[in-house]
Parts: structure tokens; C-alpha cells; sequence
């Protein structure tokens, strides 16, 4: 789990690097970003799905990406450390911090 969590801050340290429009102020930031990103995820991320089945299936999935796009922006909002321009940097975000996060578990996990 910790190793999870390490390959998490990482691929944010990445991903923010890698963007603009978004910022994460040091490892330190990331590491706590993770952190922070996992809890939401699993206490409030199952909630919104639920309430947004409709929409998720008339989109075909595609409103999952909002969805991540919102809980990165919930986290921008608790954590002084990261910050994101808008909504469409967080999208982006999203999609770069899972390209991120995916290549890196295959390569140390």
C-alpha cells in the first residue's frame, strides 16, 4: 500500500510537471495529494457514480472522466499544496495522471 501510495505521489509530481496549469509546490505536496486523492476516491467517488448512473450510461462512460476532474478539484480545494487552473486542467489532469500511474505500476508493480 505504501508503495501504491509513493507510485501515486510520483505519477502526480509527473503529471503536474508535465502541465501548466498545474502546480504541486514539492514532493512532500505530491505525497500528500496521493494521500488525500485515495480517501476521496474511495469515500466520495462511489457516492457521485451512483447518483450520476444515468448520465454515465448515456455518455457511454465518458462522464467518469468529469467525475475524476471533480475529485481532483475537491482536492485542489482542501490541499494548499496543489493547485489547478480550472475544471479543464483537471481533466487533463486526470487523463494524464492515469497514463502516468498506469505506466509506472507496470513497471514497478
Amino acid at each position: 500500500m505504501i508503495i501504491e501510495l509513493l507510485v501515486n505521489a510520483v505519477a502526480v509530481f509527473l503529471a503536474a510537471y508535465l502541465l501548466q496549469g498545474v502546480e504541486v509546490k514539492s514532493f512532500w505536496s505530491a505525497i500528500l495529494t496521493a494521500v488525500v486523492l485515495a480517501i476521496v476516491n474511495a469515500v466520495i467517488k462511489p457516492i457521485m457514480i451512483f447518483l450520476t448512473i444515468p448520465v454515465t450510461i448515456i455518455t457511454f462512460g465518458l462522464f467518469l472522466l468529469v467525475i475524476n476532474a471533480l475529485m481532483l478539484m475537491l482536492v485542489d480545494a482542501i490541499l494548499p499544496g496543489l493547485k489547478i487552473k480550472n475544471f479543464w486542467w483537471a481533466l487533463i489532469f486526470g487523463i494524464v495522471l492515469s497514463i502516468i500511474n498506469a505506466i509506472l505500476s507496470w513497471i514497478i508493480l
